[in-house]
């Protein structure tokens, strides 16, 4: 029969092993634990171009820095060349670029890796292409799916972290076709079957983690196309271990399949347009101890221009579980699970992500 004290203590270890089982993992500071931040599509120019002007480059960033900060490493999709030329490179209905300006506030903001493999960076050609790459190298910003010729576009941006080698990949799979480079001219890497499949496994050669970055599908609709899912479980068969999607600019569904996490679409982050019809995005948190995913947590931004000019902000309350409630829902053919706690959803991973060999 137990006394009163082994009783007391029985009870303290049953709500410590309860909350252990229930409590979203976090980092604490482990320093075998790599912190990945992803997030949408950025665009420091069009509409936001006079609130950049009046306020700073850094301003976009203001409501989210302590996020970006907390990270070990931190991708963007910039969907905007920087540069100040004024020849494009074909006729098209939207054209987009930036101030080369804007590359010290994005690395200030704490962005690390960039990924170019979308339908706007050529728009002002291989020259402007050129001056973003520039831009980028002064800052010390990686990048990844373009470059000056296809084996250039093709290769991975690889970090040290923590003694980990860190590989991210980008591919654009939208149109024009005539942003893909080839052997002879610059310009994006195609997502391609083959090359996907090639170049993941000879990163995972040398890489621990990897990455890839998949400019996709069709803007505003809230789920993947098919060829969406078979490239990116294609690129996890390979050896990744993480899919970040955009093109959208709304939020797409989230899979977890054999060891990876795939984010289908992380929609806009900051986008110098106006429209309300892609009012939310996200920004996502993925954490690795060694090249398994340990924990992974999406924080709802609200992105609609007419309310926060600009600069994305978390949301909270309410409006933050409606979202994680509608990226559960467009996630439920996937089998997800994410429980939403005080403005964050935490993705369920279960043993089964987290034991999950691959190939």
């Amino acid at each position: 029969m137990l006394n009163s004290v082994n009783r007391n203590s029985l009870a303290y270890l049953v709500c410590l092993c309860i909350f252990y089982l229930t409590a979203p993992a976090i980092s604490n500071g482990d320093d075998d634990v790599i912190t990945i931040v992803a997030v949408g599509d950025i665009y420091l120019g069009g509409s936001a171009s006079s609130y950049l002007k009046q306020r700073g480059y850094a301003y976009p960033f203001e409501s989210t820095k302590n996020t970006l900060n907390s990270a070990d490493i931190v991708v963007v999709n910039l969907e905007a060349p920087l540069t100040n030329r004024t020849e494009t490179f074909m006729n098209k209905e939207f054209v987009l670029k930036a101030n080369p300006d804007a590359a010290e506030a994005i690395k200030t903001a704490g962005f690390d890796v960039a990924t170019l493999a979308n339908n706007h960076i050529m728009d002002y050609g291989p020259e402007g292409l050129k001056d973003t790459i520039n831009s980028l190298n002064k800052e010390g910003i990686s990048y990844t799916g373009a470059g000056e010729d296809l084996s250039k576009a093709r290769k991975p941006a690889i970090l040290n972290v923590k003694n980990k080698k860190i590989a991210f990949l980008a591919y654009s799979k939208v149109f024009p076709e005539e942003f893909y480079a080839t052997n002879d001219s610059s310009g994006t890497a195609p997502g391609l079957f083959e090359y996907v499949r090639h170049d993941i496994k000879k990163a995972k050669q040398h890489a621990d983690i990897i990455i890839v970055s998949f400019h996709w599908g069709e803007e505003l609709l809230k789920y993947p196309k098919e060829y969406q899912i078979k490239l990116a479980h294609l690129a996890i068969d390979s050896g990744a271990n993480l899919i970040i999607g955009h093109h959208p600019h709304v939020i797409q569904g989230i899979e977890r399949y054999r060891g990876g996490l795939i984010f289908y679409s992380l929609g806009n982050f900051v986008f110098g347009s106006i429209g309300q019809s892609m009012p939310e995005g996200m920004i996502v948190i993925v954490r690795f101890n060694s090249d398994k995913i340990i924990s992974a947590e999406i924080i709802p931004l609200n992105v609609n221009n007419k309310e926060v000019l600009f600069q994305p902000k978390p949301l909270q309350g309410e409006k933050a579980e409606a979202v994680i409630k509608n990226i559960q829902e467009i996630s439920d053919r996937f089998k997800l699970n994410i429980m939403a706690k005080e403005g964050k959803g935490y993705i369920q991973l279960g043993e089964e992500l987290k034991s999950a060999s691959l190939p």
